[in-house]
């Protein structure tokens, strides 16, 4: 089985993420760039309550809903976690995977890692931003954090596409940070942060993370989620994993 371990074992391409320790001055925007890229593995462990829970059940739903002869699709697939996740859930003959992203950084490191897999489902890396994809033939597709980048007005017709592409009883896997209500904002705020100082980072790192992605990161509510996906073409739409104000959604179509 693959697994998040599995990922961060490959470690030797990965570095400690320090970058928000050594801006001085103003935070610059943050950026899917070749510095985020070399410490990614250790951010986004360390950042994103359930992370490392979510990226196993990817290959567990995976193998749960993949067609044979259809085609499978990690869009905004950065390193390749996600993706490599589905690859190992796939037990059906005639699929192929597809990862796209648009950053350059990213989609390199990405292929050195399907290199070194041991699984045997064709994977396709394309550079391209995924509004511009056209998905076919699907039968699982993951958007890993990967919506909260898309400019929210943009949501709804990617949604729609994907949706029109899926194969009946095919798989949307959803995952994204979450925002609340004012009183709940709070408290979830709190914790996330509270969660990052447990894994090592410092208050200043915080502040400047949260500086840097703010405008660039945009969150919306489970309930805003929901609609939309029932508006997009999905039958079903289920929350089957939320730590703090990170959650995952199956959508069904």
């Amino acid at each position: 089985m693959y697994n998040s371990a599995t990922f961060q074992g490959l470690g030797a391409m990965s570095e400690r993420d320090n970058i928000y320790q050594l801006v001085q001055g103003q935070v610059p925007a943050f950026a899917f760039d070749e510095a985020v890229a070399r410490v990614f593995p250790d951010m986004i462990r360390r950042s994103v309550p359930g992370y490392t829970t979510i990226i196993p059940m990817i290959e567990v739903i995976t193998r749960r809903y993949v067609q044979s002869g259809t085609q499978l699709y990690d869009l905004g697939c950065s390193l390749g976690a996600s993706l490599l996740a589905m690859r190992h859930g796939v037990n059906v003959a005639g699929c192929t995977l597809i990862g796209v992203d648009n950053a350059d950084a990213m989609l390199k490191r990405c292929q050195a890692y399907v290199d070194i897999d041991d699984a045997q489902t064709p994977v396709e890396l394309q550079l391209a931003d995924v509004r511009d994809i056209d998905v076919q033939n699907a039968s699982v597709v993951t958007l890993n954090f990967t919506l909260q980048f898309v400019p929210k007005d943009d949501r709804l017709s990617l949604l729609r596409k994907i949706a029109a592409g899926t194969v009946a009883g095919g798989v949307l896997i959803l995952s994204e940070k979450l925002s609340f209500d004012e009183s709940e904002q709070q408290l979830q705020d709190t914790l996330h942060h509270d969660f990052k100082r447990a894994n090592g980072y410092s208050d200043l790192e915080i502040s400047g993370k949260r500086s840097a992605i703010e405008n660039v990161l945009v969150p919306e509510s489970l309930e805003q989620h929901v609609s939309r996906l029932k508006a997009a073409g999905y039958s079903q739409v289920i929350k089957w994993y939320q730590c703090f104000n990170f959650v995952s959604i199956i959508a069904l179509k």
